[in-house]
């Protein structure tokens, strides 16, 4: 249609715009890789578009922006982005938990949790700016948008990250991080839970996340214990990003372990507390379950753990950590130790905190998913329609439209994603449509894989990147810059 106004036009929708307002009936026009109008019913009508499509009075929303991610490589090596774009997101944040994929090249040390991402081999980006070229080359489909990893720092600027960091160290990695925000990165990333990173003081950390009080950006953190010592790591986290005079946002907020379980009544209070005097944020994704490394120094007994990968023994993958010791007539440490390099889904949470923490008005939704694990977590494919069915729609812990608001407008608003999460004109047309009635996770335990249901179509930058429960030809995601 040559002399159509417009590429696209969604109309008959129940648009839930992002901000927390109320659902509206209403048309969506798109041009270009813009929002062009936002409109009542039947104020399009005499309006023509190269693709017009009635969506049947499904929710037109902005397309979901997962917080907490480590697709690093996968949008690299993987451009389709299925386990992604099949549940309604189309923009992804990497280089999270103090580990990103640039910029590094390793010489001789590869600690995990950096094979999270990969091999040694997978890590080919001296300059953040080449990473970001290389997502605009690649173009996936979903959106990129980046955080430099205070672990990859660590491993590319100092000879033994078991050690606080030289003077000499730590202005090798604050050129690195300087390299990184200029090339458009969004923040900095620590994993201080992590054995790489357990020897930096808060002094090292404020340090680097300092620049970002003059060239931009936030500091998100997987803070240095998330059980039994949560609250002062909590205070650390503060303390931190107040003497870096920076926003901070901590990373899959849980209460882990038994003992701590109910905690989250004083966890969420703390952070409440902090907003008075300080910008912080938080994200969570919506399971009692964790996942991450392998680490026999971790292992509890107590706790069910499924192997989600081992390259010692790749046939264990799936199965129940307490049942392979028990075959290898072992304990589950030893096991593990049998298993290394591997990583693990742990059952640490409780639901009550799991809820509580999810419905805290200011918690975003990330996945924390795993591509790369033989059998991951089941929130890398299911993250997105869990919060919206089972936790929305079933248990009722918040109304659709607030949701949704946790999953767009919140998250842009919070990470500096300009002109995305939200349904308006002038905005990125990054869109979704679902049906509420029926959208849900099919992903568990058993097979994490599973599709999700109720996802009708995905927009990315104006294109129609997911329908019918399948992709399309197109790829338009892009290298989200701050």
């Amino acid at each position: 249609m040559a002399d159509a106004q417009y590429d696209l036009i969604l109309r008959n929708g129940s648009i839930v715009d992002g901000t927390g307002a109320p659902a509206a009936p209403g048309d969506v026009a798109v041009k270009g890789d813009r929002i062009a109008a936002v409109a009542t019913p039947g104020a399009l009508r005499a309006a023509t578009a190269a693709t017009d499509i009635d969506v049947g009075g499904q929710v037109i929303a902005p397309g979901f922006i997962d917080t907490h991610t480590h697709d690093d490589r996968f949008a690299l090596a993987t451009p389709d982005m299925a386990a992604k774009v099949s549940q309604g997101v189309t923009t992804v944040i990497v280089g999270n938990c103090g580990i990103s994929l640039a910029p590094l090249i390793p010489n001789s040390a590869f600690p995990p949790p950096l094979n999270l991402l990969g091999k040694r081999d997978d890590f080919q980006f001296s300059t953040f700016a080449e990473y970001a070229d290389a997502v605009d080359d690649t173009k996936p489909k979903v959106n990129v948008a980046a955080l430099v990893g205070h672990q990859t720092l660590r491993v590319g600027s100092m000879d033994d990250v078991s050690e606080k960091a030289s003077v000499a160290e730590v202005v090798a990695m604050q050129g690195r991080l300087a390299e990184g925000l200029g090339a458009g990165a969004i923040g900095f990333s620590t994993g201080l839970y992590y054995k790489p990173n357990k020897a930096a003081d808060k002094e090292e950390v404020a340090s680097l996340a300092g620049l970002m009080a003059d060239m931009g950006g936030v500091y998100v953190t997987h803070m240095r214990n998330e059980h039994d010592h949560i609250a002062d790591a909590m205070e650390e986290t503060f303390d931190t990003a107040r003497e870096a005079s920076v926003p901070v946002i901590i990373s899959h907020h849980k209460c882990a372990g038994p003992q701590n379980h109910g905690r989250s009544t004083e966890t969420l209070s703390l952070i409440e507390a902090a907003r008075e005097s300080q910008t912080v944020g938080l994200d969570a994704y919506p399971y009692a379950a964790g996942s991450t490394v392998l680490d026999p120094d971790n292992v509890n007994p107590d706790t069910r753990t499924i192997v989600a990968w081992s390259e010692a023994h790749p046939d264990m993958s799936g199965r129940d950590l307490a049942d392979i010791a028990g075959e290898w007539n072992c304990s589950q440490r030893e096991a593990a130790v049998r298993l290394q390099p591997a990583g693990g889904i742990f059952f640490l949470m409780a639901e009550e905190d799991v809820q509580r923490i999810l419905s805290y008005p200011h918690t975003m939704i990330g996945s924390d998913g795993l591509p790369h694990d033989v059998f991951p977590h089941p929130r890398l494919w299911g993250t997105f329609p869990r919060v919206l069915g089972h936790y929305g729609r079933e248990l009722g812990l918040f109304p659709l439209e607030e949701a949704v608001h946790k999953m767009t407008g919140l998250s842009a608003c919070t990470f500096g994603l300009k002109d995305r999460g939200e349904v308006r004109p002038g905005a990125f047309a990054d869109l979704v449509v679902f049906d509420p009635a029926t959208i849900r996770d099919a992903a568990d335990f058993k097979a994490p894989t599973e599709q999700a249901e109720g996802i009708d179509m995905v927009i990315v930058g104006g294109a129609i990147t997911w329908r019918d429960r399948a992709p399309t030809e197109a790829r338009t995601g892009r290298f989200v810059r701050r």
